[in-house]
């Protein structure tokens, strides 16, 4: 295998293409338009740029990985890679478009993988060219960071697909976990119950932010609180997931909390709008209740 495609170039889709950059193959990283595609390349390359600043890399290195990145402001030069991996928003309208766009460029034993965090694989795989070539490959923010990749395995799948999938990982450096075909796969079927649980303890007053976060990230030893992590995901994503979750299971316990829900249609997403539970916008994040 020697190209990769990724399509959607925000934060999970240049985390991905740096990884796979990094690996040696040469990345096809293309978004709604080139200008988009560019400005998740130059996001890269301030994020290699302070790497080597701290000679945690070199500069030559840095300078070798971005030229295995090419931007594309269309489908077309991904014809030739052998894998090619969607990390778009999670909205399965937005995703079933990107697939049924790749029917006309995808190469006839290329793989088509989604980065989704909780959208059934198997439904996914209607909208692809062909469901046997079609998986999940579910990375975690921040991708260069995170050791761990979900590998999901739609109703088709065939095991050639999971295995291209499992070199793919072993080159990154990554630990793969296989997950059935089930709402938030592991991770998120895990996570977001916890997460939607800490916003119900915060809107019916149990507790304040900080003492929830506190709370949970010395009494459990996690690295960061419940409602902090929300904020790194993004609350908008986290209600996505947890709306997934719901209305795939039609399980209660799964109903996304009220506060949760007022805090994305105030547009209060987190950090990266420097507003959710916590205020970003000084030197120390200050709660917003």
């Amino acid at each position: 295998m020697r190209a990769v495609g990724v399509i959607g170039a925000g934060q999970m889709g240049a985390g991905i293409a740096q990884v796979s950059a990094s690996a040696g193959y040469h990345v096809y990283l293309s978004d709604i338009d080139l200008v988009r595609a560019e400005a998740g390349k130059a996001g890269i390359a301030k994020a290699l740029g302070k790497l080597v600043a701290k000679e945690k890399i070199t500069q030559a290195d840095s300078d070798s990985l971005l030229a295995r990145i090419e931007p594309v402001g269309s489908y077309a030069p991904m014809a030739d890679a052998a894998l090619i991996i969607e990390a778009a928003t999670e909205r399965e309208e937005i995703k079933r478009k990107i697939f049924e766009g790749l029917g006309a460029v995808l190469g006839a034993d290329a793989v088509l993988a989604s980065n989704t965090s909780s959208i059934p694989i198997t439904r996914l795989a209607q909208a692809s060219p062909d469901p046997a070539r079609f998986i999940g490959v579910h990375f975690f923010n921040p991708v260069p960071v995170m050791g761990l990749i979900e590998v999901i395995r739609g109703l088709a799948t065939s095991d050639a697909t999971v295995d291209l999938v499992r070199r793919y990982g072993e080159a990154l450096g990554k630990q793969l976990v296989f997950a059935n075909d089930a709402p938030g796969f592991i991770v998120n079927r895990v996570l977001m119950p916890m997460i939607n649980e800490a916003c119900f303890a915060l809107g019916e007053g149990v507790a304040s932010i900080r003492d929830i976060d506190t709370a949970c990230r010395l009494g459990l030893n996690h690295p960061m609180g419940p409602l902090t992590l929300a904020d790194f995901i993004g609350l908008d994503t986290c209600l996505e997931i947890t709306n997934v979750l719901f209305t795939s299971t039609g399980d209660p316990k799964f109903r996304p909390a009220p506060l949760l829900q007022k805090y994305v249609e105030a547009g209060w997403y987190g950090r990266k709008v420097k507003r959710g539970f916590y205020d970003y916008n000084g030197e120390e994040p200050v709660p917003t209740r």
